[in-house]
């Protein structure tokens, strides 16, 4: 039979945990939810920023990439509602450019846990997938935001680019089926070109 003098240490450790663990939960949630808001902007014409990602399989991955792409912009987790629908209907679509889901998260705390944010995407996303979707943190995930804005940070940025890196299409206002198939038009221009 157990005492209640040999549970309190435990009780005390166990509270202990809690605690921290609701502190850091409160800490990521406040690092990440501070970052400034930049006024969304249509980069059309403009030739996407340099910068090299890693796909969840490890590969770095340059971006723009050297053939036409449609890339998926997220800047915030919930990002994936819109991403997936966008996604969705692509595939259905099948388009000729590649198509890769791009999360771009700035800010000094996230760029130390991107282990750790790469690790828990990976759990949630087939394997076989995993190489179309490419993390980019830190100071080039800023140049990312700067370039397309991430007010109304929930919808996803489609950006068209061409082999040369241009951008040639571009929606930021959430999945919309015209828009798609407008897509599909210009993508198909692209890859013919």
């Amino acid at each position: 039979m157990t005492t209640s003098n040999e549970t309190t240490p435990r009780r005390k450790i166990g509270g202990a945990f809690i605690l921290l663990a609701v502190g850091a939960t409160a800490l990521l949630a406040a690092a990440t939810s501070c970052q400034a808001t930049i006024p969304n902007r249509d980069p059309l014409g403009e030739q996407f920023p340099q910068v090299i990602g890693t796909s969840l399989t490890g590969e770095p991955v340059p971006l723009p990439p050297s053939e036409p792409a449609i890339l998926l912009l997220g800047y915030v987790q919930d990002t994936q509602f819109d991403a997936d629908r966008w996604l969705i209907g692509l595939l259905q679509a099948t388009p000729t450019a590649m198509i890769l889901e791009v999360p771009a998260v700035n800010g000094l705390f996230p760029s130390l846990i991107a282990d750790t944010i790469d690790s828990g995407m990976r759990s949630g996303i087939p394997k076989e997938d995993w190489s179309s979707v490419v993390t980019i943190y830190g100071d080039s995930a800023s140049e990312i935001v700067e370039f397309t804005g991430n007010e109304n940070p929930r919808n996803v940025r489609v950006v068209l680019l061409d082999s040369n890196g241009t951008v040639r299409w571009f929606h930021d206002r959430g999945f919309s089926a015209g828009k798609l198939l407008e897509l599909g038009g210009a993508s198909s221009k692209v890859t013919d070109q």
